[in-house]
């Protein structure tokens, strides 16, 4: 049975880097006009080539067991692969997803290996102090709001401040994270974030809009994913789902196996 899993998780892993880079190449010889990510694709509002992918990735990578939902999952590689057609993405083989629709004391941070078909870090992560108590449920672009924003964003460089060694991002979406540089909102160790669970919610959720995680580990996260690999922050949130332009592109990916 091991075994087995293995071959799958081999030829997956197989599938996932031919169709990130063959699908370009083979779309050289062709164009769709007027497309969000005319290089990879066909319209689609279902995406069922994407979903197939997503959902198999889900199901070898055992997300389920980590906590995540599968449309969460969805939403994120869906992005992910919208900004790497866009030329967005320069680190290809991870994608992190910060999943705020999670309680504070669950472990709502992943960063996931979808070469190697593995999570790498999984932990605990601070929403904005304005956004919510245990549940974040409140978000914003705007400075000093103590918000924390949504969607889809790009990890940028790096640098030593008040909270240490820290990462910035680039927002890439118009409107709802595109301030995010600018609000310097980062990625950054917490050390209240690392006692043990006996410190109050009030206390764990201080945090003006970053993503903060438990001190230690930050870095290494840090090391992992700076650069330029894809950074999703998750909720069900109504404004979001129906402003995001990520969220909301009608496209899919083409059979892999179909060159023109």
């Amino acid at each position: 049975m091991q075994g087995k899993t293995h071959f799958i998780k081999l030829l997956l892993g197989v599938l996932v880097c031919f169709s990130t880079h063959s699908i370009a190449n083979n779309n050289k010889k062709r164009k769709v006009q007027n497309s969000p990510a005319s290089k990879e694709i066909s319209y689609s509002a279902r995406s069922p080539n994407m979903k197939l992918l997503a959902d198999s990735l889900y199901e070898v990578i055992d997300l389920a067991n980590y906590g995540m939902e599968k449309s969460t999952f969805f939403n994120a590689y869906k992005g992910y692969r919208y900004l790497q057609n866009k030329g967005s993405v320069r680190k290809k083989n991870l994608l992190t997803i910060c999943d705020y629709s999670q309680s504070i004391n669950n472990k709502r941070l992943y960063v996931i290996d979808l070469v190697n078909l593995k999570v790498l870090f999984n932990t605990y992560v601070a929403h904005g102090i304005k956004s919510g108590d245990e549940c974040a449920s409140s978000f914003s672009n705007l400075e000093n709001s103590n918000k924390s924003c949504l969607g889809f964003l790009i990890t940028a460089d790096t640098y030593n401040g008040d909270a240490g060694y820290s990462m910035r991002f680039n927002g890439m979406e118009h409107g709802i994270n595109d301030r995010a540089r600018s609000r310097a909102i980062v990625l950054h160790g917490s050390i209240v974030l690392s006692e043990p669970k006996k410190s109050s919610q009030e206390t764990i959720i201080k945090s003006l809009g970053c993503p903060a995680v438990p001190y230690g580990i930050h870095s290494k996260i840090i090391d992992a994913i700076k650069g330029g690999s894809c950074f999703f922050i998750n909720h069900p949130d109504k404004k979001y789902a129906k402003t995001s332009a990520i969220v909301n592109a009608q496209f899919d990916l083409a059979p892999i196996a179909k060159a023109e």
